[in-house]
């Protein structure tokens, strides 16, 4: 009887341990396909540095999320959607500042425009305006302040300033913070392929913002618009070009 207590005993124990074993292996199995799949879906991820590894707090949900974020401002969960809806609202006055700068400059080449279109943007405050410039200024900034004040509300509580203050039979529809739609969408894109189309404006407000930067670089290097910099490059591509108009103002 002791010795069939035994076998039984060294069976359970064989047993158990080759149990312990199977599972062991099989969580090493499953840990290992999902370190693949994570890995794949990390490899498979839009990458603003092909091969560099991405941080944890950008998942790619985010429209033009390439995972540049080498301060690790975003982090921080709530300033990370701040940072989001300013750079969107930048990046949408920076390409209209950018089209502001570059079709005046075009009708003045062409001789169209009128008094407006021969003032450069870098000149625009000697412009005569119907109103003093500072008057002008002190209004815009009045308006500025009552559109971010709201746009703010909008953020802390989504969809609390949808109806329209002055004109209440107005209102936006629901929808996502920063893309309000309705009467902001005229041409209705909203209804197309919304996520592309996202990704495509922040591309190009990125660009927008960087261009403005350049123009600025162009003026304080040239003093010149950013089409008749193009124009003298054109003409002389090897004697005009950045490192030219550098050198001549160390002379």
């Amino acid at each position: 009887d002791l010795t069939c207590i035994n076998h039984r005993f060294l069976v359970v124990h064989l047993s158990y341990y080759a149990y312990a074993l199977t599972a062991r292996a099989h969580n090493k199995h499953v840990i290992w396909q999902c370190g693949c799949v994570l890995q794949a879906a990390t490899a498979n991820r839009p990458s603003w540095f092909p091969g560099s590894k991405l941080p944890d707090h950008l998942d790619g949900s985010m429209p033009g999320d390439f995972g540049f974020d080498p301060l690790g401002l975003g982090k921080d969960a709530g300033k990370l959607k701040w940072y989001q809806q300013a750079e969107l609202q930048n990046g949408r006055w920076a390409m209209l500042g950018a089209a502001g700068i570059l079709v005046p400059d075009l009708l003045r080449s062409l001789g169209l425009g009128g008094p407006a279109a021969q003032t450069p943007w870098f000149a625009a405050g000697t412009y005569d305006y119907f109103a003093p410039p500072k008057a002008l200024f002190a209004v815009m900034m009045f308006l500025f302040a009552w559109v971010e004040i709201r746009r703010l509300q909008d953020i802390r509580k989504p969809g609390s300033v949808n109806q329209d203050p002055i004109f209440t039979n107005n209102s936006l529809p629901d929808g996502e913070v920063g893309y309000p739609g309705g009467i902001f969408d005229p041409l209705g894109y909203s209804k197309g392929n919304m996520a592309e189309l996202k990704v495509k404006e922040i591309k190009n407000a990125r660009l927008a913002m960087l261009g403005f930067a350049g123009f600025v670089a162009q003026y304080n290097t040239t003093g010149k618009t950013p089409l008749q910099n193009l124009a003298d490059h054109l003409a002389d591509p090897w004697g005009t070009t950045v490192l030219s108009n550098d050198l001549s103002r160390l002379h």
